[in-house]
């Protein structure tokens, strides 16, 4: 199969790599422009066109893909499939229509449920036990295509947004050589997805990750996995932004208000909450480096009953 693969994130190598290394053509590699990154606003290149040009692969990249200058380059590919990870771009009807057999995406989310920008997130956040990976067919109404295949991945108690995307974007990978091998043995069957049941997974906003503390402790500690890699889950002290980066639920209970923190010691830091308590294990003080609890206290030292929000 002659594939164009249009991918930008770390999220997408996974499934690049696992193309290279199986019996189908790479054609070409289509990413994201070079964006101003950092503090000396270097113009960087994407994880997909770094591993792409490691390997001496033909990479593309239009500011719109959907331009007539992208469009002539990418019918001159001869592609029999585009595969879409992570991308950035929604392709124009004339873009899907290009290749011979169908434009494929990589979903990070069992749809119809998390349709959107933010599946893994979503999935943590709102306490989920399974999620997974998602091949379908690309429509023009975002993330609704037909599904082609899925793959179940199992969330556990101690994975974050970080951990759960390196698990999910290897499963894509995995899924998508499958899919790709049976499409080319024309042995692919596609189904539906159940509109009555599609959930949508937006992007975060940095106010998403500002904690309440009156909720359950358990809620809390979610939002603290899910929210470690956009946009951190935080809240204030002395009028400062506090990041949290790790925390578990608390053995130790309390009766305080919500948002007092009542324990300090070397396992962490103790908050109470709207129904339990929360154990801050890694935080990061606005301006400061991220630390463990016990190095944060040596050199920010607070007193219990301090209240925090």
């Amino acid at each position: 199969m002659k594939i164009i693969f249009f991918g930008t994130s770390e999220f997408a190598v996974a499934s690049l790599k696992a193309i290279v290394e199986s019996k189908h053509d790479l054609r070409s590699v289509v990413t994201q422009p070079r964006r101003p990154s950092g503090r000396g606003l270097q113009l960087l290149p994407t994880p997909a066109e770094e591993y792409a040009k490691s390997l001496g692969a033909k990479v593309l990249s239009y500011e719109d893909v959907n331009s007539k200058e992208a469009l002539n380059s990418l019918e001159a590919e001869n592609a029999d499939v585009f595969v879409v990870v992570d991308f950035g771009q929604i392709l124009s009807d004339e873009v899907l229509e290009i290749p011979k057999f169908l434009p494929i995406n990589i979903h990070a989310s069992l749809l119809p449920k998390y349709r959107g920008a933010a599946p893994i997130q979503y999935a943590i956040i709102n306490g989920e036990r399974i999620t997974g990976i998602t091949i379908m067919k690309i429509t023009k109404k975002l993330d609704s295509g037909d599904i082609i295949a899925q793959s179940r991945v199992e969330i556990k108690d101690n994975d974050d947004a970080l951990t759960l995307t390196k698990k999910l974007s290897e499963k894509g990978a995995e899924l998508l050589i499958r899919t790709l091998d049976r499409m080319e043995a024309a042995d692919i069957r596609s189904v539906a997805q159940e509109e009555s049941e599609a959930i949508y997974a937006p992007k975060l906003k940095k106010e998403d990750g500002l904690i309440d503390w009156t909720k359950k402790a358990h809620s809390i500690k979610n939002l603290v996995r899910g929210a470690l890699s956009w946009p951190t889950a935080y809240t204030y002290i002395e009028g400062k932004i506090l990041k949290i980066l790790k925390a578990e639920l608390s053995v130790t209970g309390t009766q305080a208000e919500p948002g007092v923190i009542t324990e300090l010691g070397d396992r962490g830091i103790v908050v109470s909450c709207g129904q339990g308590a929360l154990l801050i294990k890694q935080l990061q003080l606005e301006g400061k480096k991220p630390l463990q609890a016990a190095e944060f206290l040596r050199g920010y030292p607070i007193k219990e009953g301090i209240i925090l929000g």
